[in-house]
């Protein structure tokens, strides 16, 4: 049955053809269309197979840095711009439309531990191992002009991250405390102090101004953590176990989900504009893209190259990723592995908003649910992953018989959730 059909009408005198396009009301009744699903199933499994075949996510590599990429920050304003600090002190200002450095700064001595831009987008941050915090412009000086920090803050104790206020002249500081910073004053305005651990990252929520302190104690040790941009209830926290959780600022007593595909430590992560899904960035040489709602990756991206990927950024445009890594490069990918860049036609855009329907429909039938969920991984990764779940059915068989052969209650089931809590303090 079709849904349209032609009309050609000759003009005399004129050499070209005017083409209608007239649509036709259709039945939807079932009966009428008895091969509807399995033609549509044909189309689902024909679209989910071209998704695979047309998935290539890396798009480039910005070389220059002389050491492993530490640290990013995105521009507060402009799409095409993005900031890196590396493990010799060099901050280097991008432009990722020509894909090439823009400016070279050598900022501090040591590693750069952290950086961020502030709200406006005329000036941005650094903090490294030289205990200091310095201010920077984002335009490059003039001609004649020497590359000197606007303001300069000498600390006591080296400081680790940094992160600016969304809408007022303020920045915080971490390390052995965290430090509240006006931007015209050079002492802090206040120091929060809890324990004696070192704080690794420090992050402004987007709309909570004053809220009741908790402290939630892991088993190991969170390297990051991010908030989630359109539920600012919600933040995504990478840790040393292999593992992201992401909590409710609400209800800390155990995480909403527990996110499991990494096999080494997960160093960075970073949420896209719309808030559905992040990425993570791990010491086992991949990155990977989680569903906010789901406990498993929906993509890894790898290459031969890539070693421990120390940072990881997603677009404000929630199109692109970009991650640093130790061997001195960032890599720019696509978002989405198998997406067409550039500009679409109209019948494409309808073509492919069809294909996603269907993929959505079929998406739970076996055969179009192992096509769309296999990705070739590297050697190293494949072995940690078969290992870890022989370690896991080890430990539940050995719970269970436990269980089996003890009195009733005396072992307690513990969920996912919150096997990994070892407490929380007000």
């Amino acid at each position: 049955v079709h849904s349209a059909y032609l009309e050609l009408h000759y003009i005399p005198w004129v050499s070209n053809v005017c083409v209608t396009l007239t649509a036709v009301p259709r039945n939807y009744d079932p009966a009428l269309h008895p091969f509807e699903v399995p033609r549509e199933y044909t189309r689902a499994l024909n679209a989910t197979k071209l998704e695979r075949v047309f998935a290539k996510p890396f798009l480039s590599s910005l070389d220059g840095h002389r050491d492993g990429v530490n640290c990013m920050a995105k521009h507060p304003k402009s799409l095409s711009t993005v900031l890196s600090g590396a493990c010799d002190g060099e901050v280097k200002i991008w432009n990722l439309t020509k894909r090439q450095c823009i400016r070279t700064i050598q900022a501090h001595e040591g590693f750069v531990r952290g950086m961020c831009a502030r709200f406006c987008g005329t000036s941005f941050f650094t903090v490294g191992d030289d205990k200091t915090v310095k201010q920077w412009k984002m335009e490059s000086p003039e001609y004649g002009e020497e590359e000197e920090p606007i303001h300069t803050i000498l600390g006591k104790t080296v400081y680790t991250g940094i992160d600016h206020h969304w809408k007022e002249a303020v920045f915080a500081t971490c390390g052995h405390q965290v430090d509240i910073w006006d931007e015209q004053r050079t002492s802090p305005m206040c120091s929060l102090t809890w324990g004696f651990d070192s704080i690794s990252s420090v992050k402004f929520n987007p709309i909570e101004l004053c809220v009741n302190i908790f402290q939630v104690i892991l088993n190991m040790r969170t390297n990051t953590l991010c908030w989630n941009p359109m539920e600012a209830f919600v933040f995504t926290a990478a840790n040393e176990d292999y593992n992201l959780y992401t909590f409710d600022m609400r209800y800390l007593e155990s995480p909403v989900t527990v996110h499991m595909d990494h096999v080494s430590a997960v160093l960075d992560v970073d949420y896209s504009p719309t808030g559905k899904e992040f990425v993570s960035a791990s010491f086992d040489k991949s990155v990977r893209i989680f569903p906010v709602d789901k406990g498993h990756s929906r993509e890894v991206y790898h290459t031969k190259r890539m070693q421990h990927v120390i940072t990881v950024k997603w677009t404000s445009d929630n199109k692109y990723i970009l991650c640093g890594s130790d061997e001195m490069n960032i890599r720019l990918w696509k978002a989405n592995a198998s997406e067409k860049l550039g500009v679409l036609a109209p019948r494409e855009k309808a073509a492919m908003n069809y294909n996603q329907k269907l993929k959505e429909k079929f998406q739970y039938h076996p055969q179009i649910r192992r096509i769309a969920q296999h990705r070739h991984l590297p050697k190293s990764i494949f072995c940690q992953i078969k290992e870890q779940r022989i370690m896991r059915e080890a430990r539940r068989r050995k719970e269970l018989n436990r269980r089996k052969h003890s009195k009733p209650g005396s072992v307690p089931f513990v969920s996912e959730r919150k096997k990994h809590i070892v407490a929380v303090v007000k």
